[in-house]
């Protein structure tokens, strides 16, 4: 008999439903504050897994707890969100998503998960996975953005990352793929809010993230809050035992969010907490996170015969088997432990690194970037503000130890006169300081604003209706601008998503998405105001003209009646253009790119057939850049409507001023697959168009036919 089955043959029932139950402790707060008095249902055995408590020290004190005063002697596991980094704060996965690196992904998860298993961690609740299409919805600055294929590379990258060579490493953590599934597709983009969505585009859009996930050996899985047509993903049985266990063959721990089994009862599914938790352990979930259902619900479903022992042995057994695959039974002290100076400082020079490619330069007129020599005037309430550049989700993360604007931009120009003012709170009515904060630009050269979010403004339960400046941020744009009298005004955005700011984007010369860009802030946008780097994050989400135009991204289907401004009765808006203000994967750099010589072979495929793409690309500006390329495809005429831009691939090439060249993709022709009228995969003969270039704006892609036979 397996450790595990003679663990489980000697379990009370209590013990049992410990080992389902998660519950938090007091190191950060992630959830509506509850109490399950956490240290004597440690003791008892009525708490096997805890959240919020890092530190090893803490950590091995609790997990002590557990060893010596438990019966059977089983370890705990311990889950915090590390979602972009852990003491040491990467940017925002949205702000990652910019870079469209697969290997700098990878490799910021893997420094997350060194730095978090030295602190004692064993699970993170990461990566989130959910493809969104409303900057309204908070948790947008949690995810990879529009498109589902950058969602699929994302969920193989992070997984890798987290998990490293393997659970039982003690420099890695079990990575949680969430929120399954379409939670980005929240009603109005109101977080927690049903969703309503077709088939096709959760069998298109939604899943392919998970099972890219699943595939890449994600060791555990959290359904989201919210409802598909009426049934809560907590107790979905079609979606998180049928197909994610049977027709995915996952096999790893699915972990409610917290306090969602309770929720049912909200939901309208569930009479009482025993009728939620059976619905929810039928349906496939082991854990429970915070709505103590399973410790005080399935007993009384026990007794109404609503469940049986063989279904809570089975939710047991998958814990103990996660346990047991980070070697918790053997070692359960390995994680935690000081790390070097030397690990420290890498960590954060890589920090630095991936946060000056998730910058994108949206617009830069008059060459206002890199900039010049000269008195700068620098304005605006996230110009000092260290603690907001960690952005959310950092709960580990100490504002002390992140480098504001001001103090990178001093550092990088120790000789250059800069003088700051605040100017308004970052969301307050205040306007008394406005007039002295414009009065800088009198004095000046050039002006640098930095406006945006707060840190808590994006993330869970942070939806905006108005997702653009917040407080009277717009006033100081207005006095700053009148006063600058024609000096080059650069405008930084800080954000957990794309703002509706397409006044600023006009008025401003060059406009900046910094996102939030964590511990490094100051230091990476030093890098790329200066010029010491050069800009090369692309935005993954198209960013609206104005709210109205919500939902927007690239891969809509085509319309029988598509805009024509000559006729009345087409598809378009009266009062705004429908084109976003800036498209999916825009970015400029400091060079100037030339695309050309697009080449497709063969021109005629089968399904087992691949094509090769190749483009040349040519440098004709001063400075060295790095160029991120697309390919798009658009499957012209087939037995149902296609999108009008799918994306199928991307790369990224560093080119030297002057230099020129040719990048190649492989793309197979079975990538071009679809789902028919009755959702079954099929390769359809006919015309398709293969489109690369530099953003989803198909004015600038080029073009070639090729056809599948």
């Amino acid at each position: 008999m397996s450790r595990i089955d003679s663990l489980i043959a000697a379990m009370t029932l209590t013990e049992k439903l410990g080992q389902l139950t998660m519950a938090t402790a007091d190191s950060a707060i992630t959830g509506a504050v509850m109490t399950l008095d956490l240290e004597s249902g440690i003791a008892s055995g009525e708490i096997g897994n805890v959240i919020n408590l890092f530190g090893a020290e803490r950590v091995h004190a609790m997990q002590r707890r557990a060893l010596e005063n438990t019966r059977l002697r089983i370890p705990l596991l311990f889950g915090f969100d590390v979602i972009h980094g852990h003491r040491t704060i990467f940017p925002i996965p949205l702000g990652e998503a910019a870079l469209f690196d697969p290997r700098l992904w990878e490799a910021s998860a893997r420094e997350a998960a060194r730095e978090a298993a030295a602190d004692g961690i064993h699970l993170t609740f990461a990566p989130m996975l959910d493809v969104t299409r409303d900057p309204r919805w908070g948790r947008i600055a949690e995810g990879p953005g529009e498109d589902a294929f950058v969602a699929q590379m994302m969920a193989r990258a992070k997984v890798n990352g987290f998990q490293g060579t393997g659970l039982a490493d003690t420099a890695s953590l079990a990575a949680c793929a969430k929120h399954y599934c379409a939670y980005g597709a929240v009603t109005a983009g109101r977080d927690y809010a049903p969703t309503e969505i077709s088939v096709r585009s959760l069998s298109e859009v939604y899943l392919p993230p998970f099972q890219a996930a699943v595939a890449a050996g994600v060791a555990t899985i959290m359904p989201a809050f919210t409802d598909i047509a009426g049934v809560p993903m907590s107790a979905h049985r079609a979606l998180l035992t049928d197909y994610l266990r049977g027709q995915l063959g996952f096999k790893g721990v699915l972990i409610s969010d917290y306090n969602a089994i309770a929720e049912l009862i909200n939901h309208g599914v569930a009479a009482d907490l025993a009728e939620a938790a059976a619905l929810s352990l039928k349906a496939g979930i082991d854990m429970d996170m915070m709505a103590n259902a399973y410790r005080a619900g399935l007993p009384v479903a026990l007794d109404r015969g609503l469940v049986t022992m063989a279904d809570i042995d089975a939710a047991v057994g998958r814990v103990l088997t996660l346990k047991e695959q980070l070697g918790l039974f053997d070692n359960p002290y390995g994680r935690g432990g000081p790390e070097s100076a030397t690990s420290l400082a890498a960590r954060r020079q890589q920090a630095r690194e991936i946060a000056s490619g998730s910058i994108v330069l949206l617009k830069n007129d008059k060459d206002a970037l890199p900039l010049a020599d000269g008195r700068l005037a620098l304005i605006g309430p996230l110009a000092d503000a260290p603690g907001e550049m960690r952005g959310c989700w950092s709960a580990a993360g100490i504002a002390a130890d992140c480098v504001s604007v001001l103090a990178g931009l001093r550092f990088a120009l120790p000789h250059q006169s800069i003088r700051y003012a605040e100017g308004v709170d970052i969301d307050s009515a205040d306007e008394s300081r406005i007039a002295a904060a414009a009065a800088l630009c009198d004095d000046a050269d050039t002006i640098v604003l930095c406006l945006g979010e707060a840190a808590n403004m994006s993330g869970e339960a942070c939806s905006r209706a108005h997702p653009g400046l917040p407080g009277k941020q717009n006033a100081l744009v207005d006095a700053v601008l009148a006063r600058a009298k024609g000096k080059k005004v650069i405008a930084i955005l800080f954000s957990g998503r794309p703002l509706v700011v397409p006044q600023l984007a006009a008025r401003a010369d060059a406009l900046v998405a910094a996102w939030a860009p964590g511990s490094e802030a100051g230091n990476a946008l030093a890098d790329i105001l200066t010029g010491h780097a050069a800009p090369s994050g692309r935005t993954p989400v198209s960013w609206p003209r104005a709210v109205g135009q919500i939902p927007i991204y690239f891969g809509e289907r085509p319309s029988g009646r598509p805009a024509n401004p000559e006729d009345h009765y087409t598809s378009k808006y009266l009062d705004e253009d429908n084109a976003p203000l800036f498209p999916f994967g825009h970015g400029l750099s400091y060079g100037d790119i030339a695309y050309s010589s697009l080449a497709v072979t063969p021109a005629l495929a089968r399904e087992g057939d691949s094509f090769a793409v190749s483009v040349m690309l040519t440098n004709r500006g001063p400075r060295a850049i790095t160029e991120t390329v697309f390919l798009f495809v658009r499957d012209k005429v087939a037995s149902v409507t296609r999108p009008l831009l799918e994306l199928k691939d991307f790369q990224r090439k560093a080119l030297q001023p002057g230099e020129s060249g040719r990048l190649r993709f492989a793309l197979p022709a079975s990538a071009l697959k679809f789902l028919d009228a009755n959702m079954r995969p099929v390769f359809e003969p006919g015309e398709i168009e293969i489109l690369v270039g530099p953003s989803a704006d198909r004015a600038r892609l080029l073009v070639q036919t090729v056809y599948l036979a």
